[in-house]
């Protein structure tokens, strides 16, 4: 059980780090042209991070979470993207039911770009700010041999692996040894009525990290539990996505979460009375 969680973490981390040097890098060589460009459009915002989300897997949700770390995206941004975000459950759909999997990803982009425009006005409206912003620190060195030590040095080691990847591997370890304990809740929850499953879904979506919620995938794929609870599901849940973000501000984390859960709920129960 250590060692399988012990795995995921170094895997976890090996992804984070290298999309936080990848970002740091070219912030840096572009002079923060990116960065501009991307803050500039609230919209332009939620529709890459609703897509990096939508995207199999987690390696979308840590590329925003770093975008989000360094000050590219807004609260609705990263909430966006991780309402879209499927986790490693979106390999098991595609396997068990390819057409209803895209159908939901798409449904899940547009449930993300819409969330992460309603988080912003909520945040605008009651003056919620972000948590620290990781500023990356623009030095004008002249060689390219000196600004390539410079950033190994400052921003490489320094800045990601000294400041960031200690607390990282405390969370997603710790996290991670944690969901491993959790016992099986498929022959649990099987038996409860849609709007008791609806709850459960988004409860256990909470739960960061993605082996608690394939239990939903699973009763789906059998005809057990309806679409409405499936979607609850995907909408709260964040897979690995949340994890980086953890170790970087609880605070922001919270709020995201609390936005998801609720929000999660809502659509769930629309999609309950809609489709049964």
């Amino acid at each position: 059980m250590i060692a399988e969680a012990l795995c995921e973490t170094v895997q976890i981390l090996a992804m984070v780090f290298v999309l936080m040097t990848v970002i740091e890098y070219f912030e840096l060589r572009t002079q923060r042209r990116v960065s501009r460009w991307m803050t500039r459009e609230p919209l332009r915002q939620y529709l890459l991070a609703s897509f990096l989300g939508a995207t199999p897997g987690c390696v979308g949700a840590f590329a925003c979470v770093s975008l989000y770390v360094h000050g590219f995206l807004s609260m609705g941004a990263i909430t966006a993207c991780m309402i879209s975000t499927s986790g490693d459950e979106a390999f098991v759909m595609l396997a068990k039911f390819p057409l209803v999997a895209l159908v939901l990803f798409i449904l899940l982009f547009v449930l993300g770009v819409l969330g992460g425009f309603l988080m912003d006005s909520i945040v605008r409206r009651f003056g919620i700010t972000k948590d620290k912003e990781c500023v990356i620190e623009v030095h004008r060195l002249e060689r390219a041999r000196a600004r390539h030590r410079h950033f190994m040095k400052e921003h490489v080691f320094e800045h990601i692996i000294k400041q960031h990847l200690p607390k990282l591997f405390a969370w997603v370890f710790g996290a991670l040894l944690v969901i491993h304990l959790i016992p099986n809740l498929e022959s649990t929850i099987s038996h409860l009525p849609t709007p008791m499953l609806i709850f459960s879904a988004a409860v256990v979506g909470l739960v960061p990290g993605s082996g608690p919620h394939i239990p939903f995938v699973l009763l789906f794929a059998d005809g057990t539990i309806p679409f409405s609870v499936l979607l609850t599901s995907s909408v709260v849940q964040d897979g690995h996505g949340m994890l980086p973000l953890l170790s970087y501000t609880m605070r922001d984390s919270a709020i995201v979460k609390a936005f998801n859960l609720v929000y999660g709920l809502l659509v769930g129960t629309v999609a309950a009375l809609v489709f049964g």
